[in-house]
């Protein structure tokens, strides 16, 4: 009897082992056969001492930093040239356009307008104190001269090199002990010019900023948990660096994607494994972007030149108009194929409607899109109320607006400087940019779960995404019938 009731104790036992494991096995949520990051080659960073080359002696220096880069062409001759073939060099790119007017574009932030500081050319001292090079002070600069490559903005390991207007070193910076001190690239290095596009600290990018210099796994899973580098994943050959700006650039092309690490069916639950062909991983990875600091969100160029409203530099500054700050923000949501309908110099706009400045083409229809999570940045700029264009301006230097408030002189110098025309009439219209976000990555535990997307709280606007209800209910797209490869 006894006996009996032990066999019977040890089958129910056997009968629950063997249910659960076919349950874990072949439930749609069952093990993944690849492993997260089976793609990832652990980086090799090798850090060679230059302090060898460069004598530590009182009388000896630098006289300018073109002595510099000659000094390293010395010992590295094919860098600046390989530096000088890149669009940190260049700020161009040759990129197909989807007009039928023209099948190359060569487009870049030397000759676009944005909805920030609007536009380069014309503008160089400022603009270019982040360009890779010295010296890009006006049409005259020479990108063909080996020596103005700048390879201490990139390489510095002192944190004491800064540059200035024109890209020029400040003039406190100590060029032989910088010269002592370069490295492979930090983030530190990268974040001089990527934090602070845009005049300020996370004023472009939302998904970019000094909170990533030392990363805690809150911010970003990669560079705090892994510790990770940007050139790990931005990896580097022959000073080119890959990865798509896309408010510069209308398609992908040397693009860094989450892929090259990971495999596509990355997680151990089949049904969210489906989502990846409509979802990106950014979309659930990045739940919220500008976690710890402010960026920006809104600027009205219009409100400029208040002799009596108080500054503040997150509120309103006289010489550049009123801001919106914000920070933690949840994304906002669209289709997108890796290309963006550009607005050039010279597109007509319509006045008293948000202009877009860099659409993210794709829809539900299009097999190469996918739901990407933006930050959008709105601002009200200057146009051409008889031509319907949006103008370039000359903000900084001589005659600029930020010397004489002075709208009309401004805008002249800005279609002088940018070969484009200008009525003579202008007023202020509506913009917004669409800055899509890669970084600021959340471990799995800290992305969106079902119901961040799904039910009555969903984050998702699913009709101006193209579904009449949410895809929960009424099913996802059915991929054998859209467009695309």
């Amino acid at each position: 009897m006894r006996l009996g009731n032990k066999n019977w104790f040890f089958g129910i036992i056997l009968t629950i082992i063997i249910f659960t494991a076919s349950f874990i096995l072949f439930w749609p949520g069952g093990v993944s056969k690849h492993k997260p990051i089976s793609n990832f080659e652990k980086p090799t960073r090798i850090h060679f001492s230059h302090s060898m080359y460069f004598e530590e002696n009182a009388t000896l220096g630098f006289s300018s930093p073109q002595e510099v880069t000659k000094a390293c062409i010395n010992c590295h001759p094919k860098s600046a040239e390989n530096v000088m073939k890149t669009s940190h060099w260049t700020w161009l790119r040759s990129s197909k356009s989807s007009r039928k007017e023209a099948s190359i574009l060569t487009i870049g932030k030397k000759n676009l307008i944005n909805n920030f500081c609007i536009n380069v050319t014309g503008n160089w001292p400022s603009c270019t104190k982040c360009h890779a090079g010295y010296g890009w002070e006006d049409h005259s600069f020479d990108f063909k001269k080996s020596e103005n490559v700048d390879c201490l903005i990139c390489h510095d390991w002192t944190g004491t090199y800064t540059k200035d207007l024109a890209g020029m070193p400040s003039k406190d910076v100590n060029l032989l002990a910088v010269a002592r001190g370069v490295g492979y690239p930090k983030r530190d290095n990268c974040g001089m010019c990527h934090f602070s596009g845009g005049g300020g600290m996370a004023v472009k990018h939302g998904d970019l900023d000094d909170s990533l210099i030392n990363a805690v796994e809150k911010v970003d899973v990669h560079m705090g948990k892994h510790k990770m580098l940007c050139i790990d994943c931005h990896k580097t050959k022959d000073h080119l660096v890959p990865g798509t700006a896309f408010s510069v650039s209308i398609e992908e092309k040397n693009q860094v994607d989450c892929s090259n690490c990971h495999q596509e069916n990355v997680h151990k639950n089949e049904r969210i494994n489906a989502h990846t062909k409509s979802i990106a991983c950014q979309t659930c990875h990045i739940p919220n972007y500008a976690k710890r600091t402010p960026t920006k969100m809104t600027w009205d160029w219009s409100k400029a030149g208040d002799l009596n409203r108080k500054e503040s530099i997150h509120e309103y500054l006289k010489i550049k108009g009123e801001f919106t700050y914000a920070m933690n923000l949840k994304p906002e949501y669209y289709w997108f194929n890796l290309k963006v309908d550009r607005y050039l110099q010279g597109d007509k706009i319509e006045p008293g409607k948000m202009n877009n400045i860099n659409y993210p083409q794709g829809n539900k229809n299009d097999k190469n899109a996918k739901i990407w999570p933006f930050k959008i940045h709105k601002a009200t700029q200057p146009y051409d109320k008889k031509l319907n264009i949006l103008l370039p301006v000359v903000t900084s230097g001589e005659g600029g607006y930020w010397k004489e408030f002075n709208w009309d002189k401004a805008i002249r110098l800005g279609a002088k400087e940018n070969k484009s025309e200008y009525s003579g009439e202008y007023g202020f219209t509506d913009t917004q940019m669409f800055w899509p976000l890669s970084h600021m990555v959340s471990s799995a535990k800290d992305s969106l779960s079902c119901n961040d997307c799904h039910g009555n709280s969903s984050r998702m606007d699913w009709k101006s995404l193209g579904y009449d209800n949410d895809p929960a209910i009424i099913g996802g797209r059915d991929l054998s019938n859209v467009k695309g490869k």
